[in-house]
């Protein structure tokens, strides 16, 4: 069972934010030599590439729309939407 809902924007605005800090950390460790402004497109690009995966993963969610338990009357829940609570 999850623990919470994949998403996979946030994963892979994570890995471009690693592959950025691996840049910079192996340009200052000596391993390589990267002109400092490689940095701006691999995080502008992960970034992009984030909201994209992201919009995708939200618009494919929507389009099955998440199940509650049920109410009363049988009807489900959509995200958003507030369930028919009666008054006491």
């Amino acid at each position: 069972m999850l623990r919470h809902e994949f998403q996979p924007g946030r994963m892979i605005a994570g890995l471009a934010l690693i592959a950025a800090g691996l840049v910079s950390g192996g340009d200052a460790g000596g391993l390589w030599d990267v002109p400092w402004f490689v940095v701006i497109p691999v995080v502008a690009g992960g970034l992009c590439l984030a909201a994209a995966a992201a919009v995708v993963a939200q618009s494919v969610r929507g389009r099955r729309g998440h199940r509650s338990p049920a109410g009363q009357d049988g009807r489900t829940v959509q995200d958003g939407e507030k369930p028919d609570i009666p008054a006491v």
